[in-house]
């Protein structure tokens, strides 16, 4: 089963989404948005975004 992404009310009038994976550990969280459809469409932005990404280190330290 794949992670999934839980959508909810931000507690100040707007919509937050969460990446949340199989074992319910939380790995992102979304900006706030103003509507639930610009929540949704939020999540399409990094679900096309993400597919490729790369990972760019601006610490200078090795992993």
């Amino acid at each position: 089963m794949a992670g999934r992404f839980v959508i909810s009310e931000d507690g100040q009038g707007g919509w937050r989404f969460a990446l949340v994976a199989n074992n319910g550990q939380t790995l992102a969280v979304g900006e706030g948005y103003p509507t639930k459809v610009a929540c949704v469409n939020g999540i399409e932005t990094v679900r096309r975004n993400a597919v490729d990404a790369v990972i760019v280190d601006l610490s200078g330290e090795e992993l």
